[in-house]
């Protein structure tokens, strides 16, 4: 076994891994990584399908990311930001503000207006970001609108994080069994999971559930519903979480369109707040949507809340914010909210929550050179031509009767795997399906997870149409030899 491979066994608890399992076989070292490629200990190369848990934007070594991790590094790597600014951060926050603004004549004036995200706390990964979105919706609900027990809604199937309070405001049954004695209550309503839709009439067919689904939009009166019971019951929900365009670690569950837009239109309707999950969604991942046409101005926008024009109470964004390269977060929110936190010294009224590396120089200047990458032309036209990539590849997956499903948000694929295409039976867990067709990948030069019996490609923005043909050959060829034609 590699020297490396060993301390591993020694030494390291890899997260959501059965330890029993891995501690059975030699893991594979990564040591270096270049673009989409990644290397290990012994030399072998691998493509990336998930960048690196779905962090990486840019590919890895980007040399102008490099640059700026350099340069700030001569400078300073850290101080505090418990009574001190720093520069990297500061200029983060004004360009984070900007990026989440809607560019002009994105949408309709609203009535009432909606919100303008203008302060960005930062913290250190997804789990804190939405945890900072908790604690800020609850609080502000209890001052600005008298709630003494705030209530807060999500999908059914959410994923927010592995803090209590993001685990508690997610809807993952598992994790609700395993954490349910830490847990405080959140409800959830019915996510537009179209391919196992109860509501869904139309038959399986060989192209994506979204396409052919034949409904009446049951799954918003759900919505409604459950808005509409919270009301009666004389304490509303003060807050809606939500995962924007696509559910990540559900499945892979990509909305209808015009499914966000009406949703979160309900639930401002009925009072409550919205939060925004953009942790995986944010910076691109889920296509190049224009923003500002009625002005005559039009630009992608980098979150996925603007392909529908909805602009959250809180926006919550991690992983990619750095372009991969280090642990930091931030959670957006309005001057409404920030006011609710203003008072005198003596009061309390501060919010008592904090990171010790809380606005970190090093990620924020890192940060800076990747947003400079994501809105060059460059980026933009890559990402384009990834993602045409990705649509014709992902085409050929339909000849396996054991993918039921093949769903594409922009950069982000989620194929699901089952026993009986025509009838959409799942694989049972225990038969370890989609583990077994990424296992098989890895011996195809592919390095990816999968979320249940759901294979995930998200490739790293550098990915060149011949790599994305490899990784869906690679997919293609693990399925026909683990499970079979």
């Amino acid at each position: 076994m590699d020297s490396l491979a060993r301390l591993d066994h020694l030494h390291l608890w890899h997260p959501f891994t059965q330890m029993r399992d891995w501690l059975d076989r030699e893991p594979i070292v990564i040591v270096e990584g270049r673009g989409a490629v990644l290397r290990d200990s012994r030399g072998r190369e691998y493509l990336d399908g998930n960048s690196s848990i779905w962090t990486n934007l840019h590919g890895h070594n980007h040399p102008r990311l490099n640059a700026a991790l350099g340069a700030q590094a001569r400078r300073i790597a850290h101080s505090s930001a418990l009574g001190l600014a720093n520069e990297p951060a500061s200029r983060l926050a004004a360009r984070l503000v900007s990026l989440a603004a809607p560019a002009g004549g994105a949408r309709p004036p609203a009535d009432p207006p909606a919100p303008r995200l203008e302060k960005v706390f930062f913290s250190d990964d997804g789990s804190t970001a939405i945890e900072v979105a908790l604690k800020l919706a609850h609080e502000t609900a209890r001052r600005l609108d008298d709630r003494s027990k705030p209530r807060v809604l999500s999908l059914d199937g959410a994923y927010h994080g592995d803090t209590i309070g993001a685990v508690s405001a997610g809807h993952i049954d598992l994790f609700h069994q395993t954490w349910s004695r830490l847990l405080f209550r959140t409800d959830k309503v019915m996510a537009p999971y179209c391919y196992r839709c109860r509501f869904n009439r139309a038959s399986p067919q060989r192209q994506d559930a979204r396409d052919y689904r034949r409904c009446g939009w049951e799954c918003l009166d759900e919505v409604e519903k459950r808005l509409e019971r919270g009301r009666k019951s004389r304490n509303p929900y003060t807050a809606f979480f939500f995962e924007p365009l696509v559910q990540g670690a559900a499945g892979i569950i990509p909305q209808p369109p015009g499914w966000l837009r009406r949703a979160t239109d309900l639930a401002r309707g009925f009072g409550a707040r919205l939060v925004a999950d953009e942790v995986m969604t944010g910076f691109g991942r889920t296509g190049c949507h224009l923003v500002g046409q009625a002005a005559g101005s039009a630009t992608p926008g980098l979150f996925a809340c603007q392909a529908e024009g909805v602009v959250p109470d809180f926006l919550a964004v991690a992983k990619g914010l750095t372009g991969g390269y280090l642990p930091m977060a931030a959670t957006l929110t309005t001057a409404e909210v920030f006011g609710a936190f203003l008072g005198e010294y003596e009061e309390f009224r501060t919010f008592f929550h904090g990171h010790s590396f809380t606005g970190n120089q090093l990620g924020a200047a890192t940060a800076l050179a990747s947003l400079d990458l994501l809105e060059g032309r460059a980026s933009v036209e890559a990402r384009r031509r990834l993602e045409a990539a990705l649509r014709f590849e992902l085409a050929r997956l339909w000849d396996l009767p054991q993918v039921g499903d093949v769903r594409q948000v922009g950069l982000v694929v989620g194929v699901e795997l089952v026993s009986d295409w025509r009838r959409r039976t799942p694989f049972d867990l225990r038969e370890r399906a989609g583990i077994r067709v990424c296992e098989a990948m890895v011996r195809h030069g592919v390095l990816t997870r999968p979320v249940g019996n759901v294979v995930v490609l998200i490739p790293p923005y550098c990915t060149m149409p011949a790599q994305a043909r490899q990784m869906v050959a690679a997919l293609h060829a693990a399925i026909r030899e683990t499970l079979g034609t």
